[in-house]
C-alpha cells in the first residue's frame, strides 16, 4: 500500500528542528531609514556589523546552535574575513542581495544582475557555494512572478523570502503559511517567515521587530503553535543591529521608523538568548531540505 509522502514525513518528525536565521546588514541599511540616508554615504557611517556578528557567533557558539546568515553583498565586500568565520563555525553563509534594494523595486533584469552580483561576492570571500536567498524586507510578492525563476537560473535552491501577511512595507497575504514549490519542475522551494493563527487571523511571529516590541510569551506562544499544533517549524530571524543598544540615532527620521528601529534594543540580546535555549534550532538550508518533501507533495495546491 502506498503511502502519502505529507503523512509519511509527519509520522517520522519527532522534535520540530525551527530555522534561525540572522539578516546581515548594518544599522544605516534598514529599510525604515532608507529615505533619510543615502547610499552614497554608507561609507561615510560608522561600520558597526563586524561587532555585532561576532557577539551573535559567540552567543551561538555557548548555546551550541547552528544558523543561516543572509548577508548583503556590500557587506560581505568589506569583511570577507567575517564571512570565512561564520562558515568556519559551522553556519550557513547565504545571500541578502546586494545593497538591500527591495525585489517589487527591480525588473526581471536588474534582479538577476542583483543577485549574481551578491552571490559572486559572497562566494569569493567565503570560498563556499550560495544556494539560499532571503529578499531584503520580505519583498517577493505577487509583483514579482518572475523572481523565483531568476533564483532557479542562477543555482539557488532555496528562498525565504515571503511574509504572508498583510503589511505596510511588505507582506503576501496569499501566500501559503508553510513551504511552497513556487515553480512547475523546479526543486526550488520557499519557505516563508512564520506567522501564527490568532482569532482566525494571520499574524506576524517570525522575528525582528514584532520580537523586541511584543511579550517574549507572545513568541513562545506562537512557536509552540507551529511546532506542536502544526507539526512544522518556525523560521525566525533578526538582524545584528538589533542586539547593539548604543548604535547612532538618525536626525530626522519619521517618528515611526525611529519607534520601528529604537524600541526593545537593550532587551533583545536577553530575550535572544531565552529563545535560543528553549527551542531547537537549525539552519535554513537543513530546514528547507526537511520541508521541500512536503512543498513539493501540495505544490498542486498552491496556483500549479
Amino acid at each position: 500500500m502506498e503511502h502519502s509522502p505529507v503523512k509519511s514525513l509527519e509520522k517520522t518528525q519527532q522534535t520540530v528542528i525551527n530555522g534561525l536565521s540572522v539578516d546581515v546588514e548594518d544599522w544605516f541599511q534598514v529599510g525604515a531609514f532608507e529615505n533619510v540616508i543615502d547610499r552614497d554615504d554608507w561609507d561615510d557611517l560608522s561600520l558597526r556589523v563586524e561587532d555585532n556578528v561576532l557577539r551573535i557567533l559567540d552567543m551561538f557558539a555557548e548555546a551550541e546552535v547552528k544558523a543561516t546568515f543572509f548577508t548583503l553583498g556590500w557587506v560581505a565586500q568589506r569583511h570577507g574575513s567575517l564571512m570565512r568565520r561564520i562558515v568556519d563555525a559551522g553556519h550557513e553563509l547565504a545571500s541578502h542581495g546586494y545593497d538591500h534594494a527591495r525585489v517589487f523595486n527591480f525588473d526581471r533584469q536588474e534582479f538577476g544582475q542583483d543577485i549574481a552580483k551578491a552571490q559572486k561576492i559572497l562566494e569569493d570571500a567565503s570560498g563556499v557555494k550560495i544556494t539560499g536567498y532571503r529578499a531584503p524586507s520580505f519583498s517577493i510578492d505577487q509583483r514579482t512572478p518572475w523572481a523565483y525563476e531568476e533564483l532557479a537560473a542562477q543555482g539557488y535552491r532555496y528562498s525565504s523570502s515571503v511574509a504572508p501577511i498583510a503589511h505596510d512595507h511588505y507582506g503576501w497575504r496569499e501566500a501559503p503559511r508553510f513551504a511552497f514549490s513556487p515553480l512547475r519542475g523546479s526543486d526550488l522551494v520557499e519557505i516563508p517567515v512564520t506567522t501564527a493563527i490568532l482569532g482566525g487571523k494571520r499574524v506576524a511571529a517570525g522575528g525582528g521587530g514584532f520580537f523586541r516590541v511584543l511579550p517574549y510569551a507572545f513568541s513562545r506562544w506562537a512557536i509552540r503553535q507551529v511546532n506542536r499544533e502544526e507539526n512544522r517549524p518556525a523560521v525566525f530571524y533578526f538582524h545584528p543591529w538589533e542586539i547593539d543598544p548604543d548604535q547612532p540615532r538618525v536626525p530626522g527620521a519619521p517618528i515611526k521608523s525611529r519607534l520601528r528601529h529604537y524600541t526593545g534594543l537593550k532587551q533583545m540580546s536577553a530575550k535572544l538568548r531565552g529563545l535560543i535555549g528553549e527551542f531547537a534550532w537549525g539552519r535554513m538550508d537543513e530546514v528547507a531540505e526537511r520541508e521541500a518533501l512536503l512543498a513539493h507533495a501540495t505544490s498542486d495546491e498552491w496556483g500549479e
